[in-house]
């Protein structure tokens, strides 16, 4: 009988794998506490400013346009303005500005109140040239009322060649016609003569004295009285002779200086 023989079948041989180093336990991280949004004070362009709702506006040899707190020059002359001894001797602004960080967090706020339509805040300039001016807004807007309130100063360099009047007549117009509001009102201290000069070449009469009405010059704990001035929607157009003086020191409730001033 012929015997079997038996064969083993044996499996193919496996490729060997490197024997594998003990890896070395990852460590873990810890949760990040997440960072706080940079102000406008930490980064110029740190925060989305919203473009304005409001037109550039010219006239009387000006053009109106809107502050940029991204730009160098427009926050140097905004601090310029507000620091000025002729500014501060009538107006006292409820936030310090000392150097160009406060400036320029100053100007972001006012982009803000443009873009919610509270305030409309125009860098005035030299039609002509470009040359920075000075400043005027319609603060304090009232959509029901139709209200608002004037802010102004001039840059030393450009006071004595009638801005702040044409500046004002400019704006005046645009807003009690096309913004649509029914009433303007301008304050400023007792003694302020040149600012008075201002609002009545412009149709903004005399109205009374309001007693302890804004901030006396540097201190926020005591008060002044304040002339008040306003100007209507049916008032008529008044002549403005071109390029009247001013005065000098020019300068109406613009720096959150009392209740009764722009903010």
């Amino acid at each position: 009988m012929a015997s079997m023989e038996q064969h083993s079948f044996s499996q193919p041989p496996q490729s060997r794998q490197p024997p594998q180093s003990p890896q070395s336990p990852q460590p873990q991280r810890s949760p990040q506490s997440p960072q706080p949004p940079q102000s406008p004070q930490s980064s110029p362009r740190a925060l989305s400013v919203p473009s304005s709702p409001f037109p550039v506006l010219h006239g009387h040899g000006l053009r109106l346009r809107h502050w940029d707190h991204a730009d160098e020059a427009d926050v140097e002359a905004w601090l310029r303005g507000r620091t000025d001894p002729e500014f501060q001797r009538w107006n006292t602004p409820l936030k310090e500005m000392n150097d160009l960080v406060d400036a320029r967090a100053s100007l972001a706020e006012k982009a803000l109140a443009a873009a919610e339509r509270t305030a409309a805040t125009y860098c005035v300039t030299d039609a002509a040239t470009g040359a920075t001016l000075g400043h005027i807004s319609v603060e304090a807007i009232n959509p029901v009322m139709r209200t608002g309130r004037i802010g102004y100063w001039v840059l030393p360099e450009a006071r004595g060649r009638g801005v702040a009047s044409r500046a004002l007549a400019v704006v005046s117009r645009w807003a009690l016609t096309e913004l649509g509001l029914q009433r303007l009102e301008l304050g400023h201290a007792i003694g302020h003569e040149a600012s008075c000069r201002v609002a009545e070449r412009c149709g903004y009469p005399y109205e009374g004295t309001l007693r302890g009405a804004m901030f006396e010059a540097g201190r926020v704990d005591r008060f002044r009285d304040m002339h008040l001035h306003g100007r209507t929607a049916q008032d008529p157009e008044p002549e403005l002779k071109p390029y009247a003086e001013d005065g000098g020191g020019d300068g109406a409730g613009d720096g959150d200086g009392g209740p009764a001033q722009g903010a």
